[in-house]
């Protein structure tokens, strides 16, 4: 049965981010709000409970989970050769709506789905989201709904769709801007963007000036599939 918390209420909120810190070390799922939409949350070294968000999301391991961080500095430990492009990207967006792709540590305990050996991290601009992350460590986390199906900007609506598949909910209200996050894949040659949202390609290149729009640098082709919270909102 799902435990759902208001945390608009000063002590639902103390009381749901304890039970919902005790649900995620179980392996058990929580859905949270973040500054893009609500997600559906796991433990990101634990492989059982992510295999659980898969089944419950209704998707494959060919997407693969992204991780929220509580902040820039956890990414030193996530990630392999974090280059000069990473750390400013990061400094100028974070936290916010970037997710950043980059090359995982090869001896992390983790995982993802059939990532390849990289991963998509970001550290998201909600409080709730960073205290229940400053608790719990890294998170496995996508946009919460089912695969097909809009992702939840509300609570609610995350419940009505993912229903007991869930320990605890943790209401922080309406999503204030619910955009996607934009993706920023820096596992190559050169920058690209993989998709566009909070961000635009121009904001981000008084960053990266070299950034390559999504399809390559003449922008040709179709943009990827979606990758999560972040590649899957």
């Amino acid at each position: 049965m799902s435990r759902y918390f208001d945390c608009a209420d000063p002590s639902a909120r103390e009381q749901g981010l304890a039970i919902a810190v005790a649900a995620v070390r179980r392996g058990e799922l929580v859905v949270l709000p973040t500054d893009t939409v609500y997600g559906l949350g796991a433990d990101a070294f634990n492989p059982d409970a992510i295999g659980r968000l898969l089944i419950a999301k209704g998707r494959g391991r060919d997407m693969p989970v992204p991780v929220l961080v509580p902040s820039p500095r956890t990414v030193e430990g996530l990630a392999a050769g974090l280059g000069r492009t990473a750390r400013d990207l990061i400094e100028a967006f974070w936290p916010g709506a970037l997710t950043v792709v980059v090359r995982a540590q090869p001896t992390l305990a983790w995982d993802l789905g059939d990532a390849d050996g990289t991963v998509a991290l970001r550290m998201p601009l909600h409080p709730v989201a960073i205290e229940l992350l400053r608790e719990t460590g890294p998170m496995g986390v996508s946009s919460a709904n089912v695969t097909g199906q809009p992702p939840a900007t509300t609570a609610p609506q995350a419940r009505g769709q993912l229903g007991d598949t869930v320990s605890v909910y943790l209401d922080g209200g309406p999503c204030q801007a619910p955009v996607p996050s934009t993706i920023v894949d820096l596992t190559g040659a050169t920058p690209r963007v993989l998709r566009t949202g909070a961000f635009d390609l121009d904001v981000l290149r008084t960053v990266v000036p070299d950034l390559e729009p999504p399809g390559g640098a003449a922008g040709a082709g179709e943009e990827p599939p979606d990758t999560g919270a972040e590649r899957s909102d």
